[in-house]
């Protein structure tokens, strides 16, 4: 049974507030292990990653295996089924529609005084994607992380991916290709991020890493930060749904449960105002699990993490959300936008009893890598925007310099700065 508190609880604040700090914990402290495999990675290069591949992925490979060559990807693609390949094809198609929208306009205008002045927009050069490998496929994760990159117009995308005892799905390559990435390494974990972040003799840097991984895989990109950039650190994936009692049960227990069967660490949570209709969800969540193939780790991550909230009105959810800032949002009442109007803090907002998140995950549209754990306080989902880099442009003439200039010696003289004051006065005569 998930936990179950009523926020006219007594130190119902407090009760919340450890439920996810707990949820949150960090499974182990790896950063000093990471810390010593990117430094074997930065002095030792190939050696280390062939080394640290036999160590943690249980394979022997040579210099040359570490990448994928052109053949191995082709193959991969060509068993991919038709219709798979119609799938992806029409996700990719929504993704890339959505993700057009977000693609910037450079500007620029001239002030009152004659001064020019823009901003314009670049891609960044290349870009490191990580992908989960092993016996798990997620090749929608590989379209939300490649589709943004190629609208923002990126040069050059590598993509990294473990292969624990030599186990790849081949559609993980196919997607790949079918993405326009063909420069795809067997490797993972930190020793990956340590390849992609100072290159190797095989592997070229990149100036900036994307996609999710495990502890070991988020506490590397913590630690290259500044070397290159990165897109969030993510951790377990977590949905929120509010509904009211004329929801049918069984649609939000199976919605629930469609977080829960990510992984052991998710965390699903129901707000509602009725204790009975939460009493009909919860028996539907069992008998839901019995079908699921994932059952074992969907009743783990219910069990240990789910949450049921009772609130006396619907109309107090947003100050919850905000509170605790969830990844995905649900809102299953007759007028949603009501709702998502007055939240100010979740990764991605679901309106309505027809849109379940699980269909943002694949056709949606819009991306399904979104800040975790609280984060969605202070940091957005992937976008175009996480690709590119926004350049300020300005352009003065001798009248212009002059007409602002005279303020600006004025602000150096004051800060104690000289040269500032003569680089320009020296241009307008009072230097």
């Amino acid at each position: 049974m998930a936990k179950r508190i009523n926020k006219n609880d007594p130190g119902f604040n407090d009760v919340l507030l450890a439920t996810l700090l707990e949820r949150n914990r960090a499974a182990e402290n790896v950063d000093s292990v990471v810390a010593s495999i990117l430094e074997e990675v930065k002095e030792r290069g190939d050696d280390a990653l062939i080394e640290y591949t036999e160590r943690f992925d249980g394979i022997k490979i040579c210099q040359q295996q570490l990448k994928f060559s052109a053949e191995e990807i082709s193959s991969a693609y060509a068993k991919i089924d038709s219709d798979v390949i119609s799938a992806l094809k029409f996700a990719a198609q929504r993704i890339e529609k959505f993700h057009r929208h977000q693609v910037p306009k450079d500007f620029f205008y001239t002030d009152e005084v004659g001064v020019r002045l823009g901003l314009r927009w670049r891609p960044v050069d290349a870009v490191g994607l990580y992908v989960p490998g092993g016996s798990a496929a997620y090749p929608s994760s590989l379209l939300m992380n490649a589709i943004p990159a190629r609208m923002a117009g990126v040069k050059r995308v590598a993509m990294v991916i473990p292969t624990p005892k030599n186990m790849i799905d081949p559609l993980l390559l196919g997607a790949a290709k079918f993405c326009g990435v063909d420069e795809i390494y067997r490797i993972g974990g930190a020793q990956a991020i340590g390849a992609l972040a100072y290159g190797t003799e095989t592997i070229l840097a990149v100036d900036k890493i994307v996609g999710p991984g495990n502890s070991y895989v988020a506490s590397a990109k913590k630690q290259v930060f500044g070397t290159v950039g990165i897109d969030m650190i993510a951790g377990p994936t977590e949905v929120l749904i509010v509904a009211d009692r004329d929801n049918d049960p069984e649609w939000i227990a199976i919605d629930l449960l469609a977080q829960a069967e990510h992984d052991s660490d998710a965390q699903s949570i129901l707000v509602t105002d009725d204790p009975s209709f939460a009493d009909r969800v919860e028996d539907s969540i069992e008998e839901h699990l019995g079908g699921l193939n994932r059952r074992e780790i969907a009743r783990s991550s219910w069990e240990n993490n789910g949450l049921i909230v009772i609130v006396d009105d619907l109309s107090l959810a947003p100050e919850l959300v905000d509170k605790i800032a969830p990844e995905h949002v649900e809102l299953a009442v007759d007028n949603p936008d009501d709702l998502a109007e007055k939240i100010t803090h979740a990764g991605a907002i679901f309106l309505g009893r027809y849109t379940p998140e699980a269909v943002g995950d694949y056709v949606g549209g819009p991306n399904h890598i979104l800040p975790t754990g609280g984060s969605a306080r202070f940091s957005s989902g992937l976008s175009v925007l996480d690709f590119l880099k926004r350049t300020s442009v300005m352009q003065c003439g001798p009248e212009s310099l002059k007409s602002i200039g005279t303020v600006a010696i004025k602000l150096a003289e004051l800060e104690g700065l000289g040269a500032h004051a003569r680089s320009i006065g020296i241009r307008i005569g009072k230097g």
